[in-house]
């Protein structure tokens, strides 16, 4: 395959963990775990390929509503993955940032994101971005209020406000928009995810949980990405 056919950023909504454990037979919080063992082997994989950018969607605004023992059991996989994380970023080259609403998070948390972001800001390969407690709505409620306040110190005019403004308030601000976007378990919809980055995405919906994707996932998902004709309104 031509390098110039491989998209440069794929996002990832990963859902159908909770739905694999049900028909398993398995608590919800074995989904979680062989989601994250699955996310794993996926960054790695993508790096290989020679993707640019790799964004999933691992927990938003909205999951702090699930039970307190799953939004915990998260958290501590999350956590521990954090850990890995880094371990492997040294190990290919990775670059890591958590797009979302960092401050919420637990301090033990917010210090390995910290401590992360230090490790791997001169890495060169795979730029990973892990949406967590990540909302789109939220993200341009955000920059909004961010630009009005540049308004208000008169850093800015109004009349200069462009698309470039926004995109730079946002969490993925210097990053490209993602080319592709993937969702697994079925479902037709983004969820509210990065609905300002990916207005000219090419979407893929697979009917498999996020448990099942294999990087066979991948090649096929590249391969049908390299076979559509992108015309972003041209």
């Amino acid at each position: 395959m031509e390098n110039n056919l491989i998209p440069s950023h794929i996002a990832i909504i990963m859902d159908g963990n909770r739905r694999w454990a049900k028909e398993k037979g398995y608590p919800a919080q074995m989904g979680h775990k062989k989601g994250a063992e699955v996310l794993e082997r996926t960054i790695k994989y993508c790096n290989e390929r020679g993707i640019k950018y790799l964004t999933v969607y691992a927990f938003s605004t909205e999951n702090w509503k699930r039970t307190t023992e799953e939004v915990s059991t998260i958290m501590i996989i999350f956590e521990k993955y954090l850990d890995k994380f880094i371990e492997m970023s040294d190990l290919e080259n990775i670059k890591l940032r958590v797009l979302g609403n960092v401050e919420e998070l637990p301090k033990n948390i917010k210090e390995k994101i910290e401590k992360m972001y230090e490790r791997t800001k001169d890495n060169t390969g795979l730029n990973f971005n892990i949406a967590f407690n990540y909302g789109g709505r939220d993200e341009l409620v955000r920059a909004t209020k961010n630009i009005a306040q540049d308004v208000l110190n008169k850093k800015i005019n109004i009349e200069d406000i462009t698309e470039q403004t926004i995109a730079d308030n946002l969490y993925t601000k210097g990053q490209e928009d993602p080319d592709l976007v993937i969702r697994t378990s079925g479902e037709l919809r983004i969820s509210n995810f990065l609905p300002w980055q990916i207005a000219y995405s090419e979407f893929l919906f697979l009917d498999k949980y996020w448990p099942e994707f294999t990087n066979e996932d991948i090649d096929r998902a590249i391969e049908v990405y390299s076979n559509r004709h992108r015309r972003k309104g041209k």
